[in-house]
């Protein structure tokens, strides 16, 4: 089974890259290497997960937020891949999880980005990580993610 048949099984649509907020592209090949920027929960132009987790939103809107980070730098990778069964690996993912100073569950929060990839790459999903708490994100943002891709 492809990416992009699991993906269809899960109910998700591969999105649209969404536009850059500044000056910058929103992924970049060198070699078989992809550099994925990172992605906001954005759902057709607009953000859907505001906040700050452990104050005004739950661990488990940070989950669903990073989920859909993820399904952004999916969006990444098929735009630039044009077939999602060109990643060979996922190397690694960066999320950044706005939260409160007392907030502890940071890996929790990019488990939803995780999870995903693992569910659509299989072996080639699982990869190294960092999940890291911030007092703010752009545009108010819960979750940003990046990745690192490898490709064929």
């Amino acid at each position: 089974m492809t990416p992009e048949e699991r993906l269809e099984e899960m109910g998700l649509t591969i999105p649209a890259v969404p536009m850059p907020l500044a000056a910058y592209v929103p992924g970049v090949c060198v070699g078989n290497w992809m550099f994925i920027s990172g992605q906001l929960p954005m759902q057709e132009g607009e953000l859907m997960y505001a906040g700050v987790v452990g104050d005004d939103a739950t661990l488990d809107d940070g989950y669903e937020a990073a989920k859909l980070c993820c399904l952004n730098c999916v969006g990444v990778m098929s735009k630039l891949l044009g077939n999602l069964s060109r990643v060979t690996r996922i190397i690694k993912v960066t999320g950044y999880v706005s939260a409160t100073s007392d907030f502890t569950e940071h890996p929790a929060v990019i488990n939803g980005a995780s999870k995903l990839l693992k569910s659509v790459f299989g072996d080639a999903g699982q990869h190294a990580r960092a999940a890291v708490g911030m007092t703010s994100l752009p545009k108010g943002a819960l979750v940003e993610v990046e990745m690192i891709v490898e490709f064929e």
